[in-house]
C-alpha cells in the first residue's frame, strides 16, 4: 500500500530521516522501533504531509502523495494519529466522532438557511454511526462524557475511533501506548487486531513498549540515525546485530538478552 522511497528530511545540517526505504504491505500491522532520535515520527509526519520531504517519494497505492497536505491525505483515507492525543476537550465522545467527516452539510451558510432538513437527517445518521462506533470499541458508556474528562488511554481508543467515521485505509500511530496503564493498552491492542482482521485496516504502529509490539506486529522495522537498519519478525530483529549497537546505552541490550 505504501513505498517509501529514498526519504530524506533535513532541518539544516541535521539529518533527521537519511535515505529511508520500506514498503508496508496491505493488510498488515507494521512496527517501526527505534531509540529516541532514531527519526520514526519525522518520517511520521513526512508521510503524513505535515512534513515536506528534502528528497525521496512516498507511493500510496501506486500514486506519488509525496508532499501533499494532511487533509487531501486524509481524503484518501491516511490518516495518523499523535502520541498526546488531540480531542475536543468540551464535547462530548459523540460529538468528536461527529465531527470527523469532511465537507458536512452544516459547514456551508446556504444550507442553514435553506437546508436545515438535510443536516438534520445527515447530523442523526452520523450520530447513530457514532453510536456503533463508541460500541464496537466497547465504550459505549462513555458516549455523552466530556471527551476531556476521559482517561489517557480511553482518548486514544477515541482516537482508533476517528478512523471509523471516515473508513481509513491506512493508519499511523504514533506511541499509542505511551502512558496508557497494561490493562487498557491491552483493549487497544484488541481493538488494533479486530481494525485489521474484521474492517481489513493497514497500521503503521511506532511502539517503545516491546511486549505489545510482539503480540500485534508483524513484521516490524527497526530504524536509527534517519536509516532503516533491519526489517523481518521481532525474533530476527532483537537478534540482529546492528540494532542491538543501536540501542546500546538505552537498557534495550540487556532486554534483549531477557528475551523482550
Amino acid at each position: 500500500m505504501i513505498v517509501i522511497d529514498g526519504i530524506h528530511k533535513h532541518f539544516g545540517g541535521f539529518r533527521a530521516v537519511d535515505g529511508a526505504h520500506m514498503k508496508i504491505e496491505t493488510g498488515s500491522i507494521t512496527g517501526l522501533i527505534g531509540p529516541n532520535g532514531a527519526g520514526k515520527t519525522t518520517l511520521f509526519n513526512v508521510i503524513a504531509g505535515v512534513l515536506k520531504p528534502t528528497n525521496g517519494q512516498v507511493i500510496m497505492d501506486g500514486e506519488n502523495i509525496t508532499g501533499l497536505p494532511p487533509h487531501k491525505l486524509f481524503q484518501k483515507g491516511l490518516v495518523r494519529t499523535f502520541q498526546i492525543a488531540h480531542e475536543f476537550s468540551s464535547l462530548t465522545c459523540r460529538e468528536n466522532l461527529m465531527m470527523v467527516p469532511t465537507q458536512q452539510l452544516g459547514e456551508t451558510l446556504w444550507n442553514t438557511w435553506f437546508g436545515r432538513k438535510r443536516i438534520a437527517n445527515q447530523e442523526r445518521a452520523l450520530a447513530a454511526k457514532a453510536d456503533k462506533v463508541l460500541e464496537f470499541l466497547t465504550v459505549e458508556h462513555l458516549s455523552n462524557e466530556k471527551a476531556g474528562q476521559i482517561s489517557g488511554g480511553q482518548k486514544k481508543l477515541l482516537e482508533l475511533g476517528r478512523t471509523m467515521m471516515v473508513d481509513a485505509k491506512i493508519v499511523f500511530l504514533d506511541e499509542v501506548g505511551a502512558g496508557v496503564n497494561r490493562t487498557l493498552l491491552n483493549v487497544i491492542g484488541d481493538t488494533i487486531l479486530r481494525l485489521n482482521q474484521e474492517l481489513e485496516y493497514t497500521f503503521v504502529v511506532i511502539e517503545h513498549d516491546m511486549d505489545f509490539v510482539r503480540r500485534i506486529c508483524d513484521p516490524v522495522i527497526c530504524m536509527a540515525e534517519g536509516k532503516v537498519l533491519a526489517e523481518g519478525t521481532l525474533s530476527e530483529i532483537k537478534a540482529n546485530e546492528q540494532v542491538i549497537e543501536a540501542y546500546l546505552g538505552t537498557g534495550l541490550k540487556n532486554k534483549v538478552g531477557n528475551g523482550c
